[in-house]
């Protein structure tokens, strides 16, 4: 490709194989002044194997509005969910519990994620895996929270029922 100067960059999250000219695609691609079908037809036929998970994609728009894109990995708190059969994370991460993976099911998550995490190896990736589990409320088998959580009086109040000013 001949050194084209770079105008825009677009990160979206689309599903797979469902990019549309609806919004977000539409108004986020037609500000930048690239041909919506077409990149809605090129996303779409790269990523109709993985039909209906999230899939973040980052667009490269340049100067003459044509575009390159790269996907990514699915966001590693909608592998959590897909692995668990959960639709959502607990409201209250410390102390409500959403899920529980087991040591396997994180080292899946953190392969499946690795070309996008900052990790110099599969254990890293796993710790960083973990973290948006614990975040999500979801536990880990054969692995403790390493400090104690205390919830606020506002918190407190929410786990009673009591009214919260």
């Amino acid at each position: 490709m001949a050194d084209k100067k770079v105008t825009g960059f677009v990160k979206l999250q689309i599903p797979a194989g469902a990019a549309n000219p609806a919004p977000p695609v539409g108004p986020a691609l037609g500000a930048q002044g690239v041909n919506i079908m077409q990149f809605c037809q090129a996303f779409n036929a790269q990523t109709q194997d993985q039909a209906g998970t999230i899939i973040p994609v980052e667009i490269t728009v340049y100067e003459d509005k044509s575009f390159t894109f790269v996907c990514k990995t699915p966001p590693a708190a909608v592998l959590i969910k897909e692995k668990l059969g959960i639709k959502s994370g607990a409201a209250i991460p410390q102390i409500q519990v959403a899920g529980t993976l087991t040591e396997d099911q994180l080292r899946e998550i953190a392969e499946i994620k690795m070309p996008d995490l900052n990790a110099n190896d599969i254990e890293a990736a796993m710790e960083i895996v973990a973290g948006t589990a614990r975040s999500m409320g979801v536990r880990i088998e054969g692995r403790e929270m390493k400090k104690k959580y205390v919830p606020s009086r506002k918190v407190a109040a929410m786990l009673q029922g009591k009214a919260v000013d």
